[in-house]
């Protein structure tokens, strides 16, 4: 896990293991957008706005993420949280 050890420190087990599917995930695994979102409510804050969208804010970071419609996240969604959790280690 590495870099994203202080992330880490006050989730449960269900939220470590989302994390490190974000992180280390392979094609064929599917991640569902409720483990992402009660990962990201445990890192930080979580709004919903009016478009449907969600702002997360971890740390000093704030992204704007679109849910999926389907209940697995895509590609392009893990690569944005990726790159917001990489900026927090």
């Amino acid at each position: 896990m590495g870099r994203q050890e202080g992330l880490n420190d006050n989730l449960d087990n269900e939220q470590r293991k989302t994390l490190e599917q974000i992180v280390d995930h392979r094609s064929g695994a599917n991640i569902e957008w409720r483990q992402v979102r009660a990962l990201l409510e445990a890192l930080g804050t979580v709004t919903e706005e009016h478009n449907g969208k969600v702002r997360v804010t971890v740390g000093g970071v704030s992204e704007v993420l679109q849910p999926p419609r389907e209940k697995d996240v895509d590609d392009e969604l893990l690569s944005a949280l990726r790159r917001m959790l990489a900026r927090q280690s």
